[in-house]
């Protein structure tokens, strides 16, 4: 078991030269939602990623940390290959294991060249000096090494694969949904070790801080919003009977918003069509 749980990571020898695509940089922080999570509580300036949100879930409180370039506090002293290795594998610098709170199991789901010109984009954004606290975390949640485990049952590495018989929009749509957008690791339920479950994935479910409910985002729940409805939400934050977007969706819109309208479109069309699925029985409302 404590080999089958080691840690994996992406060697430097895997990741040949390049000059990073800045701009392509930026499409992949934007779509990655870095800045909803990472961005220093208390300001505006969402390419300041100081850390130090704290994220309520089921099994204790996670504090974001700094990702800002600062050498000290933040990941200014990694390497290329640590970070692509803690994005797409979920292990950190010194050997340990990720909590999946961040979402590495949708971008593990990324192209390398996305991560790789991510790294090389936030290196370019500003250098904040914040440590944030340690996880809060009972026993055994906080034991690194059993979220090894968890990689066994729940993480799937495959990279994404177009389908030949959908359109390039099509293609574009479910990578930016299942990979860099990790959609799914808001919009599904999941089952009691935190694994997504599979038959009911984008169904909506339990808010994970606790505040409410996330909405199903199949047809179950977009039957009635037009693909151009979908987009606008992702430009605007307007739903399409007049209200807004609120709690964390709020901070997604902010970075969906910054894509480009060809990007937000292909999202649209690939959530239309998504076959409806029935997500878990919501609690009346009180």
């Amino acid at each position: 078991m404590w080999i089958l749980t080691t840690p994996a990571t992406i060697a430097a020898t895997a990741l040949p030269d390049r000059t990073p695509d800045l701009a392509n940089g930026k499409v992949a922080f934007d779509a990655g939602g870095c800045a909803s999570c990472h961005a220093t509580p208390g300001q505006d300036d969402r390419t300041k990623l100081g850390g130090g949100l704290a994220m309520t879930s089921p099994f204790g409180t996670f504090h974001v940390p700094n990702i800002s370039p600062d050498p000290a506090t933040g990941i200014g002293k990694w390497s290329e290959a640590e970070f692509v290795t803690a994005v797409m594998r979920g292990t950190s610098p010194d050997g340990a294991h990720l909590y999946p709170a961040f979402p590495y199991p949708s971008y593990a789901h990324a192209k390398v060249d996305d991560v790789r010109d991510l790294f090389g984009y936030i290196k370019t954004l500003p250098a904040v000096s914040n440590t944030a606290p340690p996880h809060e975390l009972p026993f055994p949640f906080n034991i690194r090494r059993a979220v090894g485990v968890w990689k066994l049952l729940f993480f799937d590495t495959k990279p994404f694969t177009p389908d030949p018989a959908q359109s390039a929009q099509w293609n574009r749509g479910a990578y930016l949904v299942n990979g860099l957008g990790h959609c799914a690791e808001c919009h599904s339920p999941r089952n009691a070790l935190g694994g997504i479950i599979t038959s009911q994935r984008l169904a909506g479910g339990p808010d994970p801080e606790g505040k409410g409910w996330v909405p199903n985002i199949t047809q179950n729940g977009l039957k009635d919003w037009s693909e151009k409805d979908i987009a606008y939400f992702l430009e605007t934050g307007m739903t399409p009977d007049g209200d807004s977007a609120g709690g964390s969706m709020a901070r997604v819109i902010r970075n969906t918003s910054q894509l480009s309208s060809q990007d937000r479109d292909a999202i649209a069309v690939y959530l239309k069509s998504l076959p409806p699925v029935d997500g878990p029985a919501r609690p009346p409302r009180k």
